[in-house]
């Protein structure tokens, strides 16, 4: 096969001419040698754990001290500019480069790169595609999912001189900082929104051209029709993949358009459940207490999901905020001795204030163009992360060079 002009093949594939094949372990030292938490200095340092680095990321969510953590058992020492990696369920892709002195788990290599070696530059190399798929593919052969320092040996990669790695590793950065800004933001909005929906929800501020009082109601005055879900034989595999959509607890989301299942005529009759006409309000009961959401299709509900049809006093969108409101309140309702569920007499029972359908309309809109814009700012936020993963194949493997 012909390679193209500033490229060679070599054992991992066709990578630019300046690049070479280096062995994991000839560019990264692994830190040995436990502490004990327990002891000074090393009780007071950040104790790091592979629930505290965000998947894939790099990103470190928690920094807990060891003392706070009540650690007892023995621990790594790493420092400023070594990266930490998860040696366990490699597939998560945790690591984190450090910019301060610490400790970390048993379960975490501490790696220090050496010193012509970009420490950004190989946190991209642990948490890139090609070692990830190395990772996840040798931790499978103790039964475990679990890399150790002989597997890490045997792992080579395509290394580029100095200033390639840092402008690599800088391009990286960059996207990392878009991606942080954009996940700040999208928490800055979530909390507005859970503002206006604790000061809309309860009248404490009204919104323009509103002014009559709220009415203490009933859920029951405000609703036309509720009733739980059922749950055909899933040993009759016939009852399934029709074409009325069966919404489980994962399917309830805002706005329920489709499901993963589906159930025929036949497998409803066989079931106490019923069809639910688009508009109607999905409320999760049981297990997962206060998940809600409205249909977009008729749906039918499994065991544990009510729902709900509004009269004409009520705006179901309004009220699908309220459930997500008062989520504790349906809580504190709960009954059962193995599991707890909110039963449609009960919800039925349930006391609220509400305005005029007028301005359960307007608070509707509102609250929904809110939700929209965080929806809009995550999908960003996502396409963004998804770009960030292509530079990375690109970048790291020289299939695309940075001038």
């Amino acid at each position: 096969m012909e390679v193209r002009a500033g490229y060679k093949q070599t054992e991992l594939g066709v990578i630019p001419k300046d690049w070479s094949v280096k062995p994991l372990l000839s560019v990264i030292h692994v830190v040995t040698g436990q502490v004990d938490p327990r002891r000074e200095p090393y009780k007071s340092m950040i104790l790091v754990a592979p629930d505290h680095i965000e998947s894939a990321s790099g990103h470190l969510n928690s920094k807990q001290t060891a003392v706070e953590q009540h650690a007892i058992s023995g621990k790594f020492q790493f420092k400023s500019g070594d990266i930490v990696y998860s040696k366990i369920r490699p597939y998560l892709r945790k690591a984190f480069l450090a910019d301060f002195e610490g400790i970390c788990s048993a379960d975490m290599y501490p790696l220090t790169p050496a010193s012509n070696v970009s420490a950004r530059f190989m946190l991209a190399i642990l948490l890139g595609h090609d070692f990830s798929t190395f990772a996840e593919a040798v931790s499978v052969r103790s039964g475990f999912p679990k890399i150790n320092r002989t597997e890490l040996a045997e792992y080579r990669f395509a290394l580029p001189p100095p200033a390639e790695q840092r402008a690599i590793a800088t391009a990286l950065s960059d996207a990392d900082v878009l991606i942080t800004s954009l996940g700040n933001l999208i928490a800055k909005k979530r909390n507005i929104k859970q503002a206006a929906m604790q000061e809309l929800l309860t009248g404490k501020r009204r919104l323009p051209g509103f002014n009559g009082d709220w009415e203490l109601k009933r859920l029951g005055d405000l609703i036309s029709d509720i009733a739980d879900g059922g749950t055909p034989s899933t040993s009759r595999t016939e009852h399934f993949g029709g074409c009325i959509n069966w919404i489980v607890i994962e399917d309830i989301n805002d706005e329920i358009f489709s499901t993963e299942q589906t159930l025929t005529e036949e497998g409803l009759s066989h079931s106490s459940a019923r069809i639910w006409p688009p508009g109607s309000i999905i409320l999760s009961t049981g297990a997962t207490i206060g998940e809600v959401g409205i249909t977009k299709v008729h749906s039918a509900t499994k065991q544990g999901i009510c729902g709900i049809i509004v009269n004409q006093s009520a705006d179901s969108i309004f009220l699908k905020y309220w459930f997500k409101q008062n989520k504790p309140l349906l809580l504190a309702k709960a009954q059962g001795s193995s599991i707890k569920e909110v039963r449609p007499p009960t919800l039925v029972k349930l006391e609220l204030n509400v305005p005029v359908i007028d301005e359960q309309r307007a608070i509707a809109t509102v609250l929904s163009d809110m939700d929209a814009e965080l929806t809009a700012m995550e999908q960003k936020r996502d396409k963004t992360k998804a770009i960030k993963q292509g530079m990375m194949q690109e970048l790291l493997t020289g299939r695309i060079r940075l001038v």
